[in-house]
């Protein structure tokens, strides 16, 4: 039975939790290793996987929709790709930013569909020449907003997804590692589960703290400004690359509380890479803290 559950980001509905799990696995027992902490076995890690669930039953084609520009909806979507954009101009001297060129700010600020299609298409051309970005097509940008948007207002999705989570859960269990979206599954899972063994809870490249799109939609809704602290959890880590632009904001403290404990590190040109995030010192260190109490 594991001790430490990974739970995985947007991007992933081709594997599984097998095949993630011959990634995570090692990723975190390097990581482990380099903090000197004890050694990890591979029963010791397991993947909650979640991926499959943006599949329509019965489904697995291989191939994207042919997504444009005019198929970013207004709202969530939009205000997801906008963040984006703005982080990445501020980390990438190379990417000009929405208020570039006499821009009428945000995406979809009082904007026609004619103009909105416009400001998606700058956004996507901007963020496709990032470091970030780069060599990602539009249509998986244009699913990581929709994977995004689909989690934060399809209750049953949502319910699904952290059912997943829940599934790998054990009496064992000490450590909950998540990446990215995968951080807002595992949080609203803490915190439907009081009960739950969890002590440490590891958060890389998250997206918890993003006010509007993540924040201020979190299930508890966060009370007077202040997220809800995530159940039974004694520890929590927040690691992010400083040029990861999903990471936003990159400390989770001014979020939910100084019980928080925010690091940064570097993962290179992968910025937001989950493997990468695994294999540092910083957050093995994180885990082993968990595991050796």
């Amino acid at each position: 039975m594991a001790r430490v559950v990974v739970v995985h980001g947007v991007g992933q509905e081709f594997r599984g939790p097998v095949l993630m799990g011959q990634e995570v696995g090692p990723a975190l027992r390097d990581g482990v290793r380099l903090a000197g902490g004890s050694k990890l076995g591979p029963e010791d890690v397991a993947c909650a996987f979640y991926g499959h669930l943006y599949f329509e039953e019965g489904t697995r084609s291989s191939d994207l929709p042919p997504w444009d520009e005019t198929d970013v909806e207004e709202g969530l979507e939009c205000e997801l790709l906008s963040a984006w954009w703005e982080q990445a101009a501020r980390v990438d001297p190379a990417v000009l930013g929405p208020g570039a060129g006499g821009s009428r700010g945000p995406v979809g600020f009082g904007a026609s569909r004619l103009l909105l299609s416009e400001r998606v298409r700058a956004a996507l051309d901007a963020l496709s020449g990032s470091r970030f970005f780069a060599n990602v097509s539009d249509r998986l940008l244009i699913l990581a907003l929709k994977q995004v948007r689909r989690y934060m207002t399809e209750s049953d999705l949502r319910y699904e997804a952290q059912a997943r989570v829940s599934a790998e859960i054990t009496k064992e269990t000490r450590v909950l590692v998540a990446h990215s979206l995968g951080s807002v599954v595992a949080y609203e899972a803490l915190c439907a589960h009081p009960e739950w063994p969890v002590t440490d809870f590891v958060t890389v490249g998250s997206p918890l703290g993003m006010r509007n799109v993540v924040f201020d939609r979190l299930q508890p809704s966060p009370v007077h400004g202040t997220g809800a602290w995530p159940g039974g959890v004694v520890r929590w880590t927040n690691l992010a690359d400083r040029a990861d632009i999903v990471a936003l904001p990159d400390r989770l403290a001014s979020r939910f509380g100084d019980r928080v404990e925010d690091a940064s590190i570097t993962n290179g040109v992968r910025m937001h890479d989950l493997l990468r995030y695994l294999t540092a010192a910083r957050t093995g260190w994180a885990v082993a803290q968990g595991l050796e109490d």
